[in-house]
């Protein structure tokens, strides 16, 4: 377990000697000997100088899984064929820890580029993807997510929160979320929850682009080609129309 403690601390930027042995609360030849082991392994990598970073088999590892991943396999053609027919981004997350965890990308083809990488992080209540994760949530549940993440001299009015709240009902109803800016000013998105046998919301599929290429009645009008490819995937897990509260 020490030797994940130490890769634990090396992510979260603590990357020199002692610092790691002030963190984990051990010695500096013990810390040593758990990140020697782990470099020799290449789950570390070190460099005089500039200490301890993450390691190319971690990079293996997270390949083979999100590849061995039975909703990436059930996602990727589709989240493909949306892309190649929206010419926008299209990215697949899952909420993780309480917030929007990235899980796959497939970029545009427009001139630019969404700036989202697979294993990005970001707070439920300000993007597309973490709205359509938590629909089946209460309003107390949705309460616990608004303006998460901002500092407390930047917090979000009540009036703001219960416009999110009314939003957030609208998108519970229509099976559908939008980010609305709430990232950054000029994103637009257009998010749907996907669903497991049992009905769950396990994920949710969205597309991203700039508002020059997102106004109201384009993202009215990808709705329905995003609710679409989120069902589709849906009944790829095993999922049934009518099982959970998903529209197709």
């Amino acid at each position: 377990m020490r030797g994940l403690d130490v890769l634990e601390a090396i992510a979260d930027g603590t990357t020199d000697l002692a610092a790691l042995a002030a963190r984990l609360g051990t010695t500096r030849t013990t810390t040593h000997r758990l990140a020697a082991a782990l470099v020799a392994r290449r789950y570390l990598n070190f460099a005089s100088g500039d200490g301890y970073s993450l390691g190319p088999k971690l990079l293996e590892l997270g390949f083979q899984t999100r590849h061995s991943m039975p909703l990436h396999q059930a996602a990727r053609a589709h989240l493909a064929r949306l892309a190649e027919r929206t010419l926008d981004t299209v990215q697949l997350g899952i909420l993780d820890e309480g917030v929007v965890f990235y899980i796959d990308k497939v970029p545009g083809q427009r001139r630019f580029e969404i700036r989202s990488n697979m294993g990005d992080r970001h707070h439920v209540w300000a993007t597309g993807l973490g709205k359509a994760l938590v629909l089946d949530m209460t309003e107390d549940q949705w309460n616990g997510f608004f303006g998460k993440g901002r500092p407390d001299d930047a917090r979000p009015s009540e009036a703001a929160r219960q416009e999110w709240l009314a939003q957030m009902r609208t998108y519970a109803r229509n099976g559908v979320a939008f980010d609305l800016g709430e990232t950054e000013a000029e994103l637009r998105c257009v998010a749907a929850p996907i669903r497991d046998a049992s009905g769950a919301i396990v994920a949710a599929v969205s597309v991203s682009s700039i508002t020059q290429y997102m106004q109201p009645e384009r993202m009215t009008d990808l709705s329905h080609d995003v609710r679409e490819t989120a069902a589709a995937i849906s009944a790829a897990l095993g999922w049934r129309k009518g099982v959970g509260t998903a529209s197709a």
